[in-house]
């Protein structure tokens, strides 16, 4: 059995639910990085360009929310 999204991140569940905030994966025009955290003000951190895996890359924007707020 899998645990749910908000038990395995919860620091990304309430940056989306309570702060207005969203996660980006994959690269595009903008950024080489693999995921980025953002609210209506703008980026907020940015990940490497490279991840062991998905998990690897959600678990380290999972800290970077705790990390980077004021």
């Amino acid at each position: 059995m899998t645990e749910p999204f908000e038990e395995r991140y919860p620091n990304i569940a309430t940056w989306i639910h309570e702060h207005d905030g969203w996660i980006e994966i994959g690269c595009d025009e903008y950024s080489s990085s693999l995921i980025r955290i953002l609210d209506p003000g703008g980026m907020v951190w940015e990940g490497e360009e490279r991840y062991a895996s998905v998990d690897d890359a959600l678990a380290a924007a999972d800290r970077a929310i705790i990390e980077n707020q004021p």
